[in-house]
């Protein structure tokens, strides 16, 4: 199965503020929504609060909540007590040649880093105070394509930047 981590940061690595995206970039939602489409999303659970309550769960796309809470539960969610859990849940009705995308947040995202064969890393040409952080990824990943800089409706400049790790690296 095929590990994704998919991201939105800034050039000092910002993903996100007070439980929020610090940006308005439509072209990078369209962009997400049209690469996790129809397979799983692996979140924690402070990313699925994030979440508009009418975009709970995402639809068209089995939402697996990692979260220490034995107890938690939200429809249209399963939970898993771990990123591991979380994986081997996905990969249980998975075609062995399939995909699962990890959607934050930065301690999930930190956690999965080693399962990964792909990063989808939306750079946001802005400056802005954040509290969450993507990871940084070693120098094991290759860039795999680059979009180039395009401006975006919302005036922000970016590009879409996607990172693969050669089999000899993977764990």
């Amino acid at each position: 199965m095929n590990v994704g981590l998919i991201w939105a940061q800034t050039p000092d690595g910002v993903i996100g503020a007070g439980n929020a995206i610090p940006w308005r970039l439509p072209e990078d939602m369209a962009h997400f929504r049209a690469t996790t489409l129809g397979h799983p999303v692996v979140m924690g659970r402070k990313t699925w609060d994030s979440l508009p309550p009418r975009f709970r769960p995402l639809s068209g796309r089995r939402n697996i909540v990692v979260t220490r809470d034995p107890l938690w539960a939200a429809e249209g969610a399963e939970r898993a007590g771990s990123v591991g859990q979380a994986l081997d849940i996905a990969a249980r009705s998975a075609e062995p040649t399939a995909s699962v995308w990890v959607i934050g947040g930065g301690e999930i995202y930190r956690a999965a880093l080693a399962h990964a064969t792909t990063l989808s890393v939306t750079e946001v040409d802005t400056s802005v105070s954040g509290d969450t952080y993507a990871p940084t990824p070693g120098p094991q990943w290759q860039p795999a394509e680059d979009r180039g800089w395009e401006t975006s409706t919302s005036g922000l400049r970016y590009r879409i930047r996607t990172y693969t790790r050669p089999a000899a690296s993977r764990p």
